[in-house]
């Protein structure tokens, strides 16, 4: 996949599979996308899959509604929040969705999140912050399994209040961001771990 084209493995994705990576590419994860963007964007992750048959060079924006639409519904992952109105963004299971496909390409091929200015910023603070971490620096010296679950909850910003499906996104959110970095990367992926398994409780 690159960002003009698509791939063998891209093309076995549904439709609303592939409008919720193409989501996920505009930033979705962080701010509420258009559903016109997202047409663009997904036809060129796979040329020709919302096109008019007639005019293969236009795309059809009611199948891409449709697809959104249906990336919504639960029986599809429920990937997705918005509407043509709102906007699109991603939800947990959309970006563990996204992330997921993305992983399986080879790294030169993954195309890169379009990031607006406030995620940027963000993204640039909370790499500074994590790289401070109590949890981080016992890591590079090969300390993981001293990290406690305290220090491991500090890089995701949690804290006992934080339970269920909000706990879940703010370490989505973290590992989305971070988790391919080349310099916190790792860490984030393996001390992730420590606080998964409060998710479910």
């Amino acid at each position: 996949m690159s960002r003009s084209g698509g791939n063998a493995r891209s093309t076995a994705l549904t439709n609303p599979q592939l409008v919720t990576l193409a989501v996920y590419l505009l930033g979705g994860d962080a701010e509420r996308v258009d559903t016109e963007d997202v047409a663009v964007r997904a036809s060129q992750l796979i040329p020709g899959r919302f096109a008019w048959r007639k005019y293969p060079e236009q795309i059809n924006i009611e199948v891409v509604r449709a697809a959104l639409s249906d990336a919504k519904k639960p029986q599809k992952g429920a990937l997705l929040l918005g509407s043509g109105v709102l906007g699109w963004s991603l939800t947990p299971a959309g970006a563990r969705f996204s992330l997921e496909q993305l992983a399986r390409l080879p790294k030169s091929a993954v195309p890169q999140p379009r990031l607006a200015p406030v995620e940027r910023r963000w993204r640039r603070s909370e790499l500074e912050r994590i790289g401070k971490t109590p949890a981080l620096l016992k890591f590079r010296r090969g300390r993981l399994k001293s990290i406690s679950k305290r220090e491991a909850e500090t890089v995701f910003r949690l804290n006992d209040y934080i339970t269920g499906e909000a706990r879940r996104a703010k370490i989505d959110r973290i590992v989305g961001a971070f988790g391919s970095d080349p310099t916190i990367g790792k860490a984030v992926q393996a001390i992730r771990h420590i606080v998964e398994d409060e998710v479910e409780r």
